[in-house]
């Protein structure tokens, strides 16, 4: 602060005297040309009167060094001149020239064409018409500047002075504030003017600490945030010292508190309790790469769970300054791919059984190894594969639908109202002739009830659910339908006494191709696909679906529909 009152105060100085001196010379240079004029005035008056009385020869007894004269004829021709003679140029095309002949005196300032030196000059017009003109150069007005030359070394030692004042008094200006106890300020005696100052500065560390528990506040905030993250989250320093880590991301790792080194081999070795199958090594070596400037985003095993891990680096100014990790358990999701190579698995396999039943049987019919009356029954077990494949790939289709139905958009354009009962009624009448070839019983009750949801949708429900009671069901076994209206919308029920589902495989039921007994399921004709459309068209009419089983008792399947 001292160096910038300084600075300030010694160009003040310096340019007040740059001032005063420019107009000081500006001032000489002014008065001294028109002292010049008027001594050439003077001189061409006086001369004017002698030459019209002794002409040319008055003008050669002159011995003038510092002017020089020219007589002019009113024509504007030369009759004498002192440097160059008569043979220059007219002269009647100058102004000072014109003015004397005009208006008897005339003046100006130009360069010479004869001498080619800036030139002053003063013309009068003499009795007789002439005109006689007297020049001076500037050079002799600049000569007259320099005699006052001496005067810059006095601004110059004024200069100096005021530098070395202002840097006396910048200093005894800042010594007083140099002095102020921050932490006590007003112990002192200060400037009243700096009063102002004193009062801002104890309010700005009131400021300061506020900011502080603020600060301390939104750490707290971000902890508690941070903590309640389904993901784990660490934030590292450019060197990998963990400056952050939530409740998650401990768990995961095995890092207790910040202040960890997570790129050391020993960084989770810290005491902390790690889970079957820890390792961090991934995490470790993808850190690395982020504080190179490397992002990272992979899955991982930690344990038994899949962790997707996300590491990007933290870039400031073009520089690593530290790295964001995040985890993210992705179980549930692999496990759904998993689910869904599966599916393509069998669905491969689905379709290659019937296929392949149909090749053979074609083959040997095309190379004539059937008898007759062989034929007919090679032809029907054709029509019965073929029948199957049929019905696997329109269930096929009819999930893929289903998997890109946007519920939402139903809302909009596809729901409407939906007769439930009716749609039992047809279920019933449709599936009937194969509940009696194993006298299973079916019955309807309840009453009339309209549902919310698409009616493709809702006749797959009912039908696949009646279907596998009727399938499942034992011998003299029994299927009871209900329709009934709850406070919480439209009850549909299908009880069967059927084989049932053991608990840890109920939840299984509605995944694509799963059936529990396989070797009963291969004797029952069907896709394994009927609780899964079930399952993604009770989704898509915005329904619930729950089921409840024993096994060699029963399985009740109940979906709860929106009323309409």
């Amino acid at each position: 602060m001292t160096g910038r009152i300084f600075k300030y105060a010694f160009l003040l100085g310096a340019t007040v005297l740059v001032l005063c001196a420019v107009l000081f010379f500006g001032v000489q240079y002014a008065q001294t040309k028109e002292e010049t004029y008027a001594a050439l005035r003077q001189e061409a008056r006086y001369a004017s009167r002698g030459v019209v009385i002794s002409g040319a020869e008055y003008l050669s007894t002159l011995d003038d060094d510092i002017n020089r004269v020219t007589w002019i004829a009113a024509d504007g021709s030369v009759l004498y001149d002192s440097e160059f003679g008569t043979d220059i140029s007219n002269q009647k095309q100058y102004e000072e020239v014109s003015a004397a002949l005009a208006d008897g005196e005339g003046h100006g300032i130009r360069k010479s064409v004869s001498g080619g030196t800036q030139t002053m000059y003063y013309a009068v017009r003499c009795s007789d018409g002439t005109v006689l003109r007297l020049s001076r150069p500037m050079a002799a007005v600049r000569k007259a500047l320099v005699a006052v030359a001496p005067v810059l070394w006095i601004f110059i030692l004024v200069l100096l002075i005021s530098g070395i004042l202002a840097f006396r008094t910048a200093k005894s200006l800042i010594k007083p504030i140099n002095e102020i106890d921050l932490d006590e300020p007003d112990a002192q005696k200060i400037y009243p003017e700096l009063a102002p100052l004193v009062d801002r500065i104890r309010d700005q560390k009131l400021t300061i600490r506020e900011q502080m528990d603020e600060l301390a506040g939104k750490q707290r905030e971000f902890s508690a945030l941070t903590d309640n993250m389904s993901e784990g989250f660490v934030l590292t320093d450019a060197d990998g010292i963990v400056l952050s880590v939530n409740t998650e991301a401990s768990r995961m790792l095995g890092i207790r508190e910040a202040g960890t080194d997570l790129t050391a081999p020993e960084a989770a070795d810290n005491g902390s309790e790690k889970p079957a199958g820890h390792n961090i090594a991934p995490v470790r070596d993808a850190l690395a790469g982020a504080l190179k400037g490397n992002a990272t985003d992979t899955v991982i095993s930690i344990g038994e769970r899949s962790v997707q891990l996300i590491v990007n680096p933290v870039i400031s100014r073009g520089k690593v300054t530290g790295a964001v990790v995040l985890l993210v358990d992705v179980t549930e999701r692999e496990q759904r791919e998993s689910l869904r190579r599966e599916f393509s698995a069998n669905v491969s396999h689905e379709l290659k059984t019937p296929l392949t039943s149909i090749s053979g049987f074609a083959e040997l019919m095309m190379q004539g190894l059937v008898s007759g009356d062989k034929v007919r029954e090679f032809s029907a077990d054709i029509y019965r594969e073929s029948g199957r494949l049929i019905a696997l790939v329109e269930d096929i289709i009819k999930l893929s639908r289903l998997d890109a139905f946007d519920e939402q958009e139903a809302d909009r354009q596809m729901m409407e109202r939906v007769d439930l009962y009716s749609l039992c009624e047809d279920a019933l009448d449709t599936l009937r002739p194969a509940a009696d070839k194993r006298c299973v019983r079916m019955t309807l009750t309840g009453e009339p009830a309209f549902v919310c949801g698409v009616t493709q949708f809702v006749d797959e429900i009912v039908y696949n659910l009646c279907d596998n009671a009727v399938k499942y069901n034992k011998d003299g076994g029994s299927v009871d339908i209900s329709v009934e209206k709850t406070p919480e919308g439209v009850l549909l029920t299908v009880a069967d006494t059927g084989i049932g589902i053991p608990f840890e495989q109920q939840e299984r039921v509605f995944e694509r191709f799963y059936r529990v007994n396989k070797s009963h399921s291969r004797s029952v004709a069907g896709t394994g696909l009927g609780l899964s459309i079930v399952k993604h068209a009770v989704q898509a009419c915005g329904a619930k679906v729950s089921l409840e089983s024993q096994p060699g008792e029963g399985t009740t399947v109940r979906v709860l529909f929106r009323e309409n």
